[in-house]
C-alpha cells in the first residue's frame, strides 16, 4: 500500500479531491468473472440448445465485479462538471511536468551514444541502450496524450466566462484520449522490467567514472514547478515513470468520480480505469512475480508472448489465455473467483518447447447448426451496433442504457471469438501429448508459430516448472489484458472504414525460387461479415499473377493484413503450408476514394501489387443464412464473368492452371477423362462454392480436373465463339492467301464480346503450353483441337419449322476442329486479359 499512499500525497499536492482512501478491491481484472467455466460453457452447451428470445446468454459480461467510484448524486450537474474541470486542469499541468522530466532524462542520451563509439566512452552502447530503454517511447506516448488533451481543453482554459462560471455544456469529451493512453501502458512493462538493470548501471558508473558522476548528479529540467529550473539526479529521473504508472490509476479514479453517468466520457473512463487497474495490479506486486527459474544454460525463464486463443482439447471450444515462456507453453483458464478478489488463473496444460512439433492443421468444418448460430449472432451484433449509434445521437438516454447495450454487444463478440475460429495450430510434444489451438486470423496464428519456432531453435532444456507458482504469476506477468473485442475500442468514425472495401490482388515479385503461392487478405473491425479473402494458388513461378477482385463489407476497419502463403504439392499434404511473408497496412479512409488506387506493398524481399477502392455507405444487416451462390455450370459465360467481376471465369483459370501444375506430363491429358462420378462431384462443388471447389482441385485426380473443364465448356448454353460467327469463320478458312486468312480470322475473333474473346484466348495459350509437351503427353495441337473444337465453335441452331439448306453434321465438325486448329497454330495471338481495366486515379501508384 506504500505506492498508493504516495500517490494520494501526489493528488493532495495538486488539490485533487475525492481520494481520501483507496480500496484494495479497486485492483480487479478487466475480465474477472464469478465462474468462468459456467460463463463460457453456457454459450453453446449442446446442438439442441437455442438462444433466448433476445439472443443472449444471461451471464453478465466479465468485469462487472470491479469496484468503480460512485458519482456524487447530491451535487448539481454544473458543480460536478466544474470540479471535473479542476481535475482535468491538474492532470494537464501534471502531464506537462512529467514531459519536462522525461525530456530532461533523455537530454544526455545522444551525447552518451556519440561517446560510445570513441576510444574513451563514458558508457558502452549496450549500457546506453539499457539506461534509456523505452524512455523515448514513453515520451512519445505522453506527448501525444498531452497534445490531444491540451487541444481539447484549450478553449476552456484560455478564457474565463462572465461571473467566473464555466458552462458545463461546452466541456469537450476527453475519455477517448485516456482510453487510448492506457491501452499503451504495455510500454511501461518493458521499462519496469528493465528498471533494476538501468539503476544498477547508473550506480556503478557513478562510482567508477567522474565524468558520468558529474552528468548523473546535476541534471537540470528546462521547466519545473512555477516555471523554475529544477535539479535532478539521473536515478531520481529514472524513478519518475514508476511513480507515474501508479498515479495514472488514481487520477482516472478521481476523474471518473466527478464525471456524470450520462456524460459521453463515462463509459470510456470506466474502461480506462479497468485497464489501468489491472495493469497496476501486476506492477504493485512485481517483486512477487519475478520467480524466474535458471535453466541449464544459465537463461532465466521469462514470458515472451501471451494472448487469447481457442483451445479444442475439451469437448467444446474454450477461450483460454496462452503464455509462451522461454522454454514452455502454458495454457490457463480463469479461476472461479468472488467479487472484490484478485483474478487468478487455473492451470489447464503445458508443453515443453524442446522437441515440440507444430502443424497448420486442416480448416475446421463447422456444423450446419453452428453456422446458423454464428449467422444469428452476427445479426444480433449488427442490430446492437446500430442501436448504440442511435442511442449516442439521442438526447435523454443515460449512460446505463448505453452501457447495457455495449455489454450485450461484448457478450456477442466474446461468443463469436470462441466459436467462429477455424484455423488450427497443432502442437505435438515428444512425450505424446498433443493440443490444438484455433484462431480466426492466419496472421496471428503465424506470429505464434514464429515465436515458438524462434525459441525452439535455441534448443533449451526444460526445467520442470512449479506449475502452481508459474500459473499464479500469470495475472501479474501478462501483457495482454483482455480478448480483442472491437466493442472495447473507442469509436472513431473519421478514422475507421464503414462500407465496401474493394481489393484487387494483381501480382507479386521478388521471390527467390518458383513456388505455388496465394495471397490471403484479413481486415479487422466488427465481424458482421466475412472479413477475409484469398486468391487461388498460382502456378510454380517467380512472378505469380492473380488479377482477382474481392469486395469486403467492413465496419470499424482500420488495418489490412496481407500474407503470402506457399501452397504445398500433393505429396507434402497439409504440412506443406507455410507463410512466406506477411505485412500490415493502416487503412485511412481519407486516402481511399471511390476510384481505384494502385499500391505496392513490401513484405521483406517480396512486393505485392494491389489496387484499393473504398466506398463509404450504410450497411445492410447480415443475412441470417449464407447467401446462395449462383451456379457456374450451364450459365451463359457473360453472366458468370459479370458475377465474378472478371473477364475469364474462375473455373477456367483454376482448372487450366491445375492441369499445367501437374498434368502436362500425363499421357492423354484432355483425351482421357476422369471418373464420371468424380467429375459430377466437382461440378456440384463449383455450383455450390467456387472457393472450396478450387481448393479441392488440388486433391483430385488430374484427369478429373481436365474432365471438369471440358464439361464446363460442353454445358455452356452458348458456345464461347458466338454461333452467328460460325459461317464467317467457315468462309474465312477458304481464303487461299494465308496472310489474308489470318487477318480475317483475327478480325472475327476481335468482334467477339470481351468475356468470350479473352476466355477463348486464355484457353488457346493454355492448350499451346500443353502441346509443347506432346512428346510426353501425346497431345498434339490437332488432338487438342479435336477435343475442344465442338464445344468452342458451334453452328447456329436450326429452328423447327424453318426452311434451310440441308445440314452436313460431319462437315460442321470439320469446321469446328479446323477453326480451333488454325487459331492454335497462330504465332502472334494477343495475350488475354483476365480482369477488366480499372478506373484508376492518375499517378496514384505508391509503395507501402
Amino acid at each position: 500500500m506504500e505506492v498508493y499512499e504516495e500517490a494520494i500525497d501526489y493528488l493532495q499536492t495538486y488539490k485533487v479531491a475525492g481520494m481520501d482512501k483507496v480500496e484494495p478491491d479497486l485492483i480487479e481484472d478487466v475480465f474477472a468473472v464469478e465462474n468462468e467455466d459456467e460463463f463460457m460453457s453456457n454459450r453453446l452447451q449442446a446442438p439442441s440448445t437455442v438462444l433466448p428470445e433476445d439472443g443472449f446468454i444471461s451471464n453478465t459480461l466479465p468485469g462487472d465485479s470491479i469496484d468503480l467510484p460512485d458519482t456524487p448524486t447530491d451535487w448539481a450537474p454544473d458543480i460536478l462538471l466544474e470540479k471535473r474541470l479542476v481535475v482535468l486542469r491538474s492532470i494537464l499541468k501534471s502531464e506537462q511536468q512529467y514531459l519536462s522530466e522525461l525530456e530532461t532524462l533523455l537530454t544526455p542520451m545522444k551525447a552518451l551514444k556519440a561517446s560510445a563509439g570513441t576510444s574513451q566512452p563514458v558508457l558502452n552502447p549496450q549500457q546506453v541502450e539499457t539506461v534509456f530503454f523505452q524512455v523515448p517511447e514513453l515520451r512519445e506516448m505522453h506527448r501525444n496524450f498531452y497534445d490531444g488533451l491540451s487541444e481539447r481543453l484549450e478553449p476552456l482554459l484560455s478564457t474565463e466566462p462572465e461571473g467566473g462560471q464555466r458552462q458545463a455544456t461546452v466541456q469537450p469529451p476527453v475519455g477517448d484520449l485516456f482510453l487510448k493512453m492506457v491501452s499503451q501502458l504495455g510500454v511501461y512493462r518493458g521499462f519496469i522490467d528493465n528498471y533494476e538493470s538501468a539503476v544498477e548501471i547508473v550506480r556503478t558508473c557513478t562510482q567508477a567514472d567522474q565524468r558520468f558522476r558529474t552528468l548523473a548528479e546535476s541534471m537540470m529540467s528546462n521547466k519545473g514547478p512555477d516555471n523554475c529550473r529544477t535539479k535532478y539526479t539521473l536515478e531520481a529521473l529514472l524513478y519518475k515513470p514508476l511513480d507515474r504508472v501508479t498515479k495514472t490509476t488514481l487520477v482516472l479514479h478521481d476523474l471518473l468520480k466527478h464525471t456524470p453517468e450520462d456524460h459521453p466520457d463515462h463509459p470510456h473512463l470506466q474502461e480506462a480505469l479497468r485497464i489501468s487497474s489491472s495493469f497496476l495490479a501486476g506492477v504493485n506486486e512485481d517483486s512477487h512475480c519475478k520467480r524466474a527459474v535458471t535453466l541449464t544454460k544459465g537463461i532465466r525463464r521469462q514470458l515472451m508472448r501471451d494472448g487469447f486463443v481457442v483451445d479444442a482439447s475439451e469437448c467444446e471450444p474454450s477461450l483460454r489465455h496462452l503464455f509462451l515462456y522461454t522454454d514452455l507453453l502454458l495454457c490457463t483458464k480463469l479461476k472461479n473467483g468472488t467479487p472484490g478478489k484478485q483474478t487468478q488463473y487455473r492451470f489447464s496444460w503445458y508443453l515443453p518447447l524442446a522437441g515440440l512439433r507444430m502443424n497448420l492443421g486442416p480448416v475446421r468444418e463447422q456444423p450446419a447448426d453452428l453456422q446458423h448460430r454464428i449467422s444469428a449472432t452476427r445479426g444480433k451484433m449488427f442490430q446492437l451496433r446500430e442501436e448504440l449509434k442511435q442511442e449516442k445521437g439521442s438526447k435523454g438516454l443515460g449512460a446505463r442504457t448505453l452501457d447495457r447495450s455495449r455489454r450485450k454487444l461484448q457478450q456477442c463478440e466474446l461468443w463469436l471469438l470462441t466459436h467462429a475460429p477455424v484455423l488450427p495450430l497443432e502442437l505435438h510434444s515428444p512425450s505424446g501429448k498433443s493440443h490444438t489451438i484455433f484462431l480466426s486470423s492466419l496472421y496471428e496464428l503465424d506470429e505464434w508459430r514464429e515465436a515458438i519456432e524462434k525459441l525452439k531453435g535455441e534448443n533449451l532444456e526444460t526445467v520442470p516448472p512449479d506449475l502452481l507458482a508459474l500459473t499464479s504469476s500469470c495475472v501479474k506477468l501478462r501483457m495482454t489484458q483482455q480478448p480483442s473485442l472491437q466493442s472495447l475500442l473507442p469509436d472513431c468514425k473519421d478514422r475507421h472504414l464503414c462500407g465496401t472495401l474493394s481489393i484487387v490482388v494483381h501480382s507479386a515479385s521478388g521471390h527467390q525460387e518458383p513456388a505455388s503461392l496465394y495471397i490471403r487478405l484479413e481486415v479487422d473491425g466488427y465481424q458482421f461479415f466475412d472479413n477475409t479473402a484469398q486468391t487461388r494458388p498460382s502456378l510454380n513461378t517467380l512472378t505469380p499473377q492473380w488479377d482477382e477482385e474481392f469486395s469486403l463489407l467492413v465496419d470499424g476497419a482500420h488495418c489490412l493484413r496481407l500474407l503470402c502463403v506457399r501452397q504445398p504439392d500433393k505429396r507434402e499434404g497439409i504440412k506443406g503450408y507455410r507463410v512466406l511473408e506477411k505485412t500490415t497496412q493502416e487503412l485511412d479512409p481519407s486516402l481511399l476514394l471511390k476510384r481505384w488506387k494502385r499500391v505496392t506493398m513490401s513484405m521483406g524481399q517480396v512486393e505485392v501489387s494491389l489496387s484499393l477502392k473504398y466506398c463509404a455507405h450504410a450497411l445492410e444487416p447480415p443475412r441470417a443464412a449464407p447467401v446462395q451462390q449462383p451456379p457456374v455450370f450451364a450459365v451463359p459465360i457473360g453472366e458468370l464473368a459479370q458475377h465474378e467481376r472478371v473477364l475469364v471465369p474462375h473455373i477456367v483459370r483454376s482448372c487450366s492452371e491445375e492441369v499445367e501444375r501437374r498434368g502436362l506430363d500425363e499421357v492423354g491429358i484432355y483425351r482421357i477423362s476422369g471418373a464420371t462420378s468424380d467429375i459430377q462431384i466437382m461440378k456440384k462443388a463449383f455450383d455450390t462454392n467456387v472457393r472450396d471447389a478450387i481448393s479441392r482441385l488440388r486433391t483430385v485426380d488430374v484427369n478429373t480436373v481436365s474432365g471438369t473443364l471440358k464439361l464446363y465448356f460442353r454445358e455452356l448454353p452458348h458456345s464461347v465463339i458466338p454461333s452467328e460467327l460460325f459461317q464467317s469463320l467457315a468462309d474465312a478458312l477458304e481464303i487461299p492467301d494465308l496472310r489474308s486468312r489470318l487477318d480475317t480470322m483475327l478480325t472475327i475473333l476481335q468482334s467477339c464480346p470481351d468475356v468470350n474473346r479473352n476466355t477463348f484466348l486464355f484457353l488457346l495459350h493454355h492448350l499451346k503450353r500443353v502441346a509443347e509437351r506432346q512428346e510426353i503427353n501425346k497431345m498434339t495441337l490437332m488432338n487438342l483441337a479435336t477435343v475442344f473444337g465442338p464445344s468452342m465453335v458451334r453452328p447456329p441452331e436450326v429452328i423447327l419449322g424453318q426452311c434451310g439448306p440441308p445440314v452436313d453434321i460431319s462437315q460442321e465438325v470439320v469446321v469446328q476442329v479446323q477453326v480451333l486448329y488454325f487459331y492454335l497454330q497462330c504465332q502472334n495471338l494477343p495475350a488475354p486479359q483476365t480482369l477488366a481495366p480499372l478506373d484508376t486515379e492518375e499517378d496514384t501508384e505508391v509503395a507501402l
